[in-house]
């Protein structure tokens, strides 16, 4: 009889196991995002630069960790940096890449999330745009970024059952965008996604 109530307490507890194992996989999700960026750049180890607009859009994969925690790997196209404007004119850096961003996702209540993680980029295009009278930098040269960036990303959002998620990041660049002038990305980007 001792037995028997042993092995039945086993058979609980591993469909217990079971059930809770099923339901963290059901919350493992994919879907698109996209949203606005606003991004910049700082040199020389503090100053900062105008702003570009720009925008983001690309895919993720979100994984339950337990009941709190996310895993989140995205793949996005990410249009990036820079405008500096003085009396005589306008210098914009436009730098597009292609950004691997992995995600911490913490839950401290159900559908509100906070996130940190790291994140690693491929410059795939720039391009340099200078009003004539311009005379900050010799117009004459080509601003030519390193290929491979990388950083960390801090933010918040909200993630409906319908789907549909709402989030904030700023990336902090680690790495530097030129070979001088400790140029490093910043960059706010404001989010909606939708679960497939």
């Amino acid at each position: 009889m001792k037995i028997n109530f042993s092995v039945l307490l086993i058979c609980l507890g591993c469909m217990g196991t079971m059930q809770a194992q099923n339901k963290i996989q059901t919350t493992s999700n994919v879907g698109i995002k996209g949203g606005y960026n606003l991004s910049a750049i700082t040199y020389d180890g503090s100053e900062e630069t105008g702003h570009r607009h720009g925008f983001h859009v690309g895919m993720y994969g979100n994984s339950s960790i337990t009941n709190t925690l996310a895993l989140q790997m995205e793949l996005l196209y990410s249009q990036q940096g820079y405008k500096i404007e003085d009396n005589s004119g306008t210098f914009i850096q436009k730098l597009d890449y292609i950004n691997l961003p992995l995600m911490l996702q913490i839950y401290p209540v159900q559908s509100f999330y906070l996130e940190s993680g790291a994140q690693i980029g491929w410059a795939v295009s720039h391009k340099e745009i200078v009003d004539s009278n311009f005379d900050l930098f010799d117009t004459e040269t080509t601003f030519n970024p390193y290929t491979f960036d990388w950083g960390f990303n801090f933010g918040a959002g909200i993630k409906l059952d319908s789907g549909l998620n709402f989030g904030v990041r700023y990336h902090l660049g680690m790495g530097e965008i030129y070979e001088e002038g400790g140029t490093k990305n910043r960059i706010w980007q404001f989010s909606m996604g939708i679960d497939f």
